[in-house]
């Protein structure tokens, strides 16, 4: 199984997170930013995890254009994960939901919900063991896909 953790990151808060879950999947998984990702490269199969940032109380805009281009193509037999990084405050928004649901629409398999992992301050760092615990998000994951 080809592992992809597709994401978007402002201030490398995202980047570390992506990291720590390509890390947590171990041989073959990787992490790709918005930026240089292929939606071809993912084929039935393989196991996509899309992360963002929380921005204006949804995921960027770069990472919704990903999902769009995803979503054309189908997901059928992919199987797909979704996590967000935000403040951990009373009222946010949730970039991991709407990936997920966009993930689903796309035709994708949702093998777990989605995750928040927390950053101090609009431009981080994250807090203290939040990779760590996207190591272990990312192991449940590989249960979740065999």
């Amino acid at each position: 199984m080809k592992a992809v953790i597709l994401y978007d990151s402002g201030y490398g808060n995202t980047k570390a997170i992506a990291e720590a879950v390509a890390s947590g999947l171990g041989t073959g998984a990787r992490a790709v930013p918005v930026d240089g990702f292929e939606p071809g490269s993912i084929q039935a199969g393989d196991l996509l995890v899309v992360g963002s940032p929380i921005n204006g109380w949804r995921p960027t805009p770069a990472i919704v254009r990903a999902l769009g281009d995803l979503a054309a193509r189908g997901l059928a037999g992919v199987k797909a994960a979704a996590f967000d990084t935000r403040l951990k405050l009373f009222i946010h928004g949730d970039a991991g939901r709407k990936i997920t649901r966009a993930l689903e629409g796309a035709g994708a398999s949702i093998i777990g919900g989605p995750m928040a992992f927390y950053v101090k301050g609009t431009e981080g760092p994250l807090l203290t063991g939040e990779e760590s615990r996207a190591a272990k998000w990312a192991d449940d994951l590989a249960d979740a896909a065999k």
